[in-house]
């Protein structure tokens, strides 16, 4: 059985959902399968390629077009933060499931009516939060909630990259609005890991930073522009479940180029992962042995979560367009039974309002509670 779902947005994660939406039936022989029905772009020609390339049968550069198209069935937003509202408003209000990319708007109030009109419409919903499905920290969601770590204390994430770390380098899109600099583009991964991992965050300490206060212009370096987004950001924080914890992000640390790390610690044990090395999960055990005490690591396998569809050997581990492929899965199969796994449109709101809070914090001085 086919559904025709169409892609808004052709850049970067354009590309990976258009290869994921492909691969998804292939991979996990989904009962429900994509047909790239079309895609919009800014530009008709620029449309028109993507068409061609990604294999969507027809191409526009009007969203709403797209949209209100009868032969779209559903619909994947990955165009920037701000268009987000607007695009699964009206794909709701047509009866339309989406899956949208985080975050999920470009604001508090855009995450708060997004979600809303999720729940009121009874849509499939979902959150292209990508990296809570790699087959590592699926098992490591697993192994805490079977109580091998126990119960835990304290968490310890971040998500830093080097993107922008060259001072030199000529401001962009990044530079400007809150919803592309570092809080808004980067935090909200490592949010929602949080999130499902330990539990929901309840009140945070937050400092929040812009390092490189002007960048030379895109058009004109000899100009210089000014940069009114954060480069850096930091908060300590609690959980619902009692646990304290420490979350950084930045888009400016040296050498660090996909750096989404944990670690988690717990009264029985403890888990480690760094996306870097994202096939191996590292676990620690209070009952080992003193002889045989220190973290062991996990390389994982065809018997952990999703790895077998991808390959049947050991070792040879997944990669990042295969967390795309999963999320697709994830998607058709929603539709497929009428109902939505997570993360959801909630769960996009709940780290908005982290996303908020932390903000707050910073400008006041004060813990604040995550409302």
């Amino acid at each position: 059985m086919e559904i025709g779902i169409s892609l808004i947005g052709a850049g970067y994660m354009g590309k990976l959902h258009a290869v994921a939406l492909n691969a998804a039936p292939a991979v996990f022989n989904t009962k429900l399968r994509a047909r790239l029905e079309m895609i919009c772009t800014t530009t008709e020609n620029g449309a028109q390629e993507k068409a061609e390339q990604f294999g969507f049968a027809r191409s526009t550069s009007d969203w709403s077009t797209l949209v209100n198209d009868p032969r779209v069935e559903a619909i994947v937003i990955a165009s920037p933060q701000a268009t987000h509202r607007e695009i699964a408003l009206e794909a709701f209000k047509l009866g339309k499931p989406v899956l949208c990319e985080k975050p999920l708007g470009a604001s508090l109030a855009d995450a708060t009516e997004m979600a809303q009109a999720a729940q009121a419409s009874e849509q499939v919903n979902l959150v292209g939060f990508n990296y809570i499905r790699t087959p590592a920290t699926q098992l490591a969601h697993q192994l805490i909630k079977e109580g091998v770590i126990g119960d835990i204390t304290f968490f310890r994430g971040e998500h830093t990259e080097d993107f922008f770390a060259n001072p030199n380098a000529p401001a962009t899109w990044r530079s400007s609005g809150d919803s592309n600099g570092t809080m808004g583009d980067l935090a909200p991964h490592m949010i929602n890991c949080a999130h499902v991992l330990v539990g929901p965050i309840r009140k945070v300490s937050a400092q929040i930073e812009t390092v490189f206060k002007t960048r030379p212009s895109e058009c004109a370096p000899n100009i210089v522009e000014q940069v009114t987004n954060d480069d850096v950001a930091q908060f300590m924080c609690t959980f619902e479940n009692g646990a304290t914890g420490h979350l950084l992000f930045s888009r400016v640390a040296l050498g660090k180029k996909m750096g989404i790390i944990y670690e988690i610690t717990g009264t029985k044990g403890a888990l480690r992962f760094d996306q870097e090395d994202q096939n191996a999960l590292w676990l620690y055990k209070i009952e080992d042995e003193p002889e045989q005490s220190g973290f062991r690591k996990i390389l994982t396998n065809p018997h952990h979560p999703d790895y077998a569809a991808f390959c049947l050997g050991p070792g040879h581990g997944t990669g990042y367009q295969d967390q795309l492929i999963i999320e697709a899965r994830d998607f058709l199969e929603a539709i497929a039974t009428g109902t939505t796994d997570w993360p959801v449109f909630k769960d996009g709101l709940e780290v908005a309002k982290v996303v908020d809070a932390a903000r707050r914090s910073h400008k006041s001085g004060e813990w604040i509670e995550v409302t």
